[in-house]
């Protein structure tokens, strides 16, 4: 696949979906799909809060009446984690009366709209939303929750200092650095927690770097330094001094303390027809090749071979049909990652799959199972998955009949990240695939 096409698959706006009414859900996944977004599809409101931090949509739409938890509290919960950036929510609900929706609106909702549904209305709304926030975006130069740049000024710094590179010769180094186990702090101490490390971490960069350097949070935990007038030694001194530095830092929680390190990548520019996003894909890499090497370490990149970067991702196809194992295995072979290396099995049943020992492969896994199978059903694979203590490192995606809605509410509420119903056309899958994976990081 082409680059470009890879750029197509980055800018489809990403729609979530937190409603416990499957056959709705159904409906309107399908219906948003057909406008060419992406829709992620969540019945379990604790699943859908945790894919809403690790997959950052677009847009997100909440039933109001969830069993284990209000849909005004998860709306509260989105509101107080990024109550400035504009992640647009539409709350629905089949009570509509003045106060339900002045609570709605108070709580940060964009848009509140009655069931049942009507899908023309909820298009256009949809698209107005999303058009907003790409004005928003586009307008906006700091990053709210750390008060950093973010990467949209990122271009006009790195244009800044090729022109200097162009007229002194002077050249400059691009860092990229990720919080290690940033998920985990999360998922432990809640996401109030991983904000103030991040706020935290955004403060001490900003102190611990010369003026003359310029930070930028670059998405989620991750954030980039452009450091002017440095080689590719000064800059990994520098960056080694901030690991060890921040590796100092204790957090308080529930009476216990906690430190957080860093690992980060180094590219030097030194010639001025390096492009910003080439620049950023050597530093990101050799990031990765930091992680890979144990974390809260630095390393360098001179643009060789990046391969040697990535990091392998085990895919597993489980179907008992061999058409559609060798058309999803054609398909899978011809996709390329800049960070995953796919390392792809492909199983008949879930009890060949599970006697493999595949899941013992330490490193993430990607599973792709059909929903039906006379041995050992999709439904079961999951049962099993859901039982491995190491399951915050397996992805599923389910393939399911038109028709399975008791399989599908029974995927998701057992922790499937998407499912896609047959027949399906091949762009379409290698789309949805493509977006998952990438979001994955």
């Amino acid at each position: 696949m082409e680059i470009n096409d890879y750029k197509k698959v980055e800018n489809v706006p990403l729609i979530q979906i937190i409603d416990e009414d499957v056959s709705m859900l159904i409906k309107v996944k399908e219906s948003l799909e057909g406008q060419g977004w992406m829709v992620v599809a969540n019945t379990e409101p604790r699943k859908a809060i945790t894919q809403y931090f690790d997959l950052n949509p677009d847009c997100v739409i909440i039933d109001l009446h969830l069993q284990d938890i209000s849909g005004f509290q998860i709306l509260g919960d989105f509101q107080n984690h990024n109550n400035q950036q504009f992640v647009p929510k539409i709350i629905t609900s089949n009570i509509n009366d003045r106060q339900t929706r002045i609570t709605a609106y108070k709580l940060g909702a964009d848009d509140f709209i009655e069931k049942p549904l009507d899908m023309e209305e909820l298009t256009v709304r949809i698209e107005r939303l999303l058009k907003r926030k790409k004005i928003f975006d586009q307008s906006v130069l700091l990053d709210e929750l750390t008060q950093l740049y973010n990467r949209k000024f990122l271009l006009d710094v790195f244009e800044r200092n090729i022109k200097d590179l162009i007229r002194t010769k002077q050249i400059f180094s691009i860092a990229i650095l990720d919080l290690d186990h940033f998920k985990y702090i999360n998922d432990t101490f809640g996401h109030l927690s991983g904000d103030k490390v991040l706020k935290t971490f955004a403060n001490f960069l900003k102190q611990a770097t010369r003026s003359s350097d310029t930070v930028f949070r670059y998405g989620g935990e991750e954030f980039v330094i452009l450091f002017q007038n440095t080689n590719q030694n000064e800059g990994v001194e520098i960056v080694t001094r901030l690991i060890n530095d921040f590796s100092k830092v204790q957090f308080n929680k529930e009476g216990g303390v906690y430190s957080v390190t860093f690992s980060a990548g180094v590219f030097t520019v030194n010639h001025p027809e390096i492009l910003l996003e080439s620049a950023l894909k050597a530093a990101d890499l050799a990031l990765y090749k930091a992680k890979e090497n144990g974390r809260a370490r630095v390393e360098i990149s001179n643009l060789t071979p990046l391969e040697q970067f990535k990091k392998t991702l085990f895919v597993s196809v489980i179907d008992d049909d061999a058409i559609i194992r060798t058309m999803l295995t054609r398909i899978l072979k011809i996709m390329n990652f800049d960070h995953y290396e796919l390392n792809l099995e492909v199983f008949e049943d879930g009890i060949q799959f599970f006697e493999s020992n595949r899941l013992a492969e330490i490193g993430e896994h990607f599973l792709i199972l059909d929903g039906a199978m006379p041995v050992m059903d999709g439904i079961e694979i999951l049962q099993k998955v859901k039982t491995i203590e190491k399951r915050r490192d397996i992805h599923v995606f389910m393939l399911t009949g038109r028709k399975s809605e008791s399989d599908i509410e029974r995927a998701l509420k057992l922790g499937a990240d998407d499912y896609m119903t047959k027949p399906f056309s091949i762009k379409e899958f290698q789309a949805r695939i493509e977006r998952l994976i990438k979001r994955m990081r």
